[in-house]
C-alpha cells in the first residue's frame, strides 16, 4: 500500500527540486563525455572510501589522496588517509584495484565501461569481481551512476528508508545479495514509472528528501 500523503508530498518536492536534479545528473553526464581514465578510476575510489563511511568522508579522502591516486604505494596512501578517513587500510582496496585495471585493461577505464550493452552485466563485473576491493552492488551503482550511467538505484540507508516509508518494502535494512538488490530495485523503477519521471531522478529526490540535500 503506497502512502499516498508521502506521495504527493514527494511530487511538490520534485518540482521545487527538478531543475537542481537535472543540473546534478548533468554533471554526471559530463564526466562519461569529458572524463579521462584517471577521473573514472577516481570516481571508483570515491565509492570505496564513501561505503560505511558517507560522501563527505568519501570525498574528503579521495582529495586527500588525489595526488597519489596512479602511483601511490599503499603504504604513501594509507599515511593520506590516517585522520581523515575513519578506515586507512582501504588504501589496500585502491593500490589492488588499480593494478589489477592497469594489468588486465591497460587502465582504458572509459573503454572497459562502454564494452558492456547490457547494464546489468557492466554492473555485475564491478560488484562480482574479487579484484575490484570495496565495491558490492550498491557501490557499483553509485559509481556508475557518477559517471554518467542510468538505471541504477543506489539502495543505501537513506534510500531504503524513503522506500520504506512510501510502502514499497517491509524492511528498510538495505539489501545484502544480487537476488534481493534487484528485486528492491525493480520495485523503485515500477514506482518511478508509476511517478512518471526516470528512476535516476527519483534517486536524487528520495536521497535529498532524507538527508536535505542532493547527493553526489
Amino acid at each position: 500500500m503506497i502512502n499516498e500523503e508521502l506521495y504527493e508530498k514527494l511530487r511538490l518536492i520534485y518540482e521545487e527540486k527538478r531543475d537542481s536534479i537535472k543540473t546534478r545528473l548533468t554533471e554526471f553526464q559530463d564526466v562519461l563525455d569529458n572524463g579521462d581514465d584517471k577521473r573514472i578510476f577516481k570516481e571508483l575510489a570515491f565509492c570505496m572510501l564513501t561505503s560505511a563511511a558517507g560522501p563527505k568522508m568519501g570525498q574528503m579522502s579521495v582529495d586527500a589522496i588525489n595526488g597519489l591516486l596512479m602511483e601511490g604505494s599503499e603504504g604513501e596512501l594509507y599515511e593520506k588517509l590516517q585522520g581523515v578517513h575513519k578506515y586507512p587500510e582501504r588504501a589496500s582496496y585502491i593500490v589492488h584495484t588499480r593494478e589489477y585495471l592497469k594489468k588486465g585493461f591497460d587502465f582504458k577505464l572509459k573503454d572497459l565501461v562502454f564494452s558492456f550493452k547490457d547494464p546489468i552485466e557492466r554492473r555485475d563485473f564491478f560488484a562480482s569481481n574479487r579484484n575490484i576491493k570495496g565495491i558490492g552492488y550498491l557501490q557499483a551503482s553509485h559509481f556508475l551512476r557518477n559517471i554518467g550511467f542510468s538505471g541504477y538505484t543506489i539502495l543505501d540507508k537513506n534510500i531504503m528508508r524513503m522506500i520504506y516509508d512510501l510502502g514499497l518494502v517491509d524492511n528498510p535494512k538495505p539489501p545484502t545479495t544480487k537476488k534481493s538488490y534487484i528485486e528492491v530495485e525493480n520495485k523503485v523503477k515500477a514506482f518511478s514509472d508509476k511517478f512518471g519521471i526516470e528512476i535516476d531522478d527519483l534517486d536524487l529526490l528520495l536521497w535529498s528528501v532524507r538527508t536535505g540535500h542532493i547527493p553526489k
